[in-house]
């Protein structure tokens, strides 16, 4: 059998979605028949490169730090070139509009195989960033394969003039096995607080994400139920804005702002609500592990999100931006434990069934192989078709 070597390319913004699925397809893919190495950008002395130091260093996985000078140096195209070459990599792997740009070039100027994966695009940004973005959505049409995360995205692939031949839709996972093993180190009294009750959300703290919804919409519940807190997980460049915004509400001593934490599904799993208030997402791994932790869900109505939200069945939908509507989701699953308890049985079975992380990893494994042509000698792992 022809070993597979995939190198995963990020620009790291943080610890989030992104980042955390590539972490889930490296512990996840099959490491019997493919080596799959991590490069990453090293841009300033602050930058969060937490996905590189969780990044698995066994099975042969190496991480390749490259440093960039500024937010964009196309000197980059060259160290990965140099490490495609001294690696034998035959598939690069984009994540994000600058690894975009880079990866593409670094890929043809060595002559291998390039595939990008959207995991979405910020809206409301600075006319530079912006720039950015345009070109990088403008280069995915020369890729070998695009493949989204949510079929919203898909339609976005046709918007950027992309061939509908190299597009691919294979649907997100979460790495269940990491979950369940941090649930399994949990003290035992793990589980909702029964004294004050939490309603938390994990991510980015950017304009798409829609907090100060959340926010308002926890202070209405909090005046009429005064033991509930929000826990805010994250950071980013609207957090001083957020921060700012709490100072004026009566609920201010219960909004805790966590920012990064390690200990993330520790926290999550003591939410006795998640919340959502995004105006775009691709499929949102944040939510899908609040789901497969046990976590009932609510959120806007948006598209990705309603690919894991069936309404009354895996969590409860409110119109986007309707936020009286969000409110009264809040209190129903906050005042329903029957409720609560069978909505979140609901997602985790729905997230078992058709978002694991190993499902997805074969099938990239697949595509990777399509594109190369280094097909296994052995029968192809068995694959969810759900």
């Amino acid at each position: 059998m022809s070993k597979l070597r995939v190198l995963q390319f990020i620009t790291p913004a943080g610890f989030y979605g992104a980042e955390r699925w590539v972490l889930a397809m490296a512990n996840n893919i099959n490491h019997d028949d493919v080596i799959c190495d991590l490069a990453v950008t090293r841009e300033s002395p602050d930058q969060d490169l937490s996905v590189a130091e969780y990044y698995p260093r066994d099975h042969g996985q190496q991480v390749h730090y490259l440093d960039m000078h500024g937010r964009f140096d196309f000197r980059v195209v060259g160290k990965l070139c140099k490490v495609i070459r001294e690696n034998q990599i035959d598939v690069i792997h984009t994540h994000g509009y600058k690894s975009d740009i880079l990866g593409l070039l670094a890929a043809k100027r060595a002559g291998i195989a390039c595939v990008s994966t959207p995991h979405g695009f910020s809206g409301d940004v600075g006319f530079k960033l912006a720039t950015f973005i345009r070109i990088g959505t403008h280069m995915l049409r020369y890729f070998d394969q695009v493949v989204p995360l949510s079929e919203e995205l898909m339609e976005d692939m046709k918007r950027f003039k992309v061939p509908e031949s190299k597009t691919s839709f294979i649907r997100n996972g979460v790495d269940l096995t990491e979950i369940d093993a941090a649930l399994a180190n949990l003290p035992e009294d793990k589980g909702p607080n029964t004294d004050s009750r939490i309603i938390g959300f994990i991510g980015q703290m950017i304009p798409r994400k829609g907090i100060p919804d959340l926010i308002e919409v926890f202070d209405q519940l909090y005046q009429q139920e005064p033991d509930l807190r929000l826990q805010l997980l994250g950071d980013g460049s609207q957090r001083q804005e957020l921060e700012r915004q709490a100072k004026t509400l009566s609920s201010v001593n219960a909004v805790e702002f966590l920012g990064f934490r390690s200990d993330r599904l520790a926290l999550l799993s003591k939410f006795s609500l998640f919340v959502m208030t995004s105006s775009l997402e691709g499929i949102p791994r944040c939510m899908m592990e609040a789901m497969a932790v046990g976590v009932p869900v609510v959120a806007y109505d948006i598209p990705g999100v309603d690919q894991l939200v069936e309404h009354g069945k895996t969590g409860l939908l409110a119109p986007f931006g309707d936020k009286a509507a969000l409110a009264a989701c809040c209190k129903q699953v906050l005042g329903d434990t029957e409720l609560a308890a069978i909505l979140s049985r609901n997602a985790r079975e729905m997230v078992n069934v058709r978002y694991s992380a190993a499902r997805m990893a074969n099938e990239y494994e697949d595509l990777f192989r399509k594109l190369t042509g280094k097909a296994k000698e052995t029968p192809s792992h068995q694959t969810d078709a759900n």
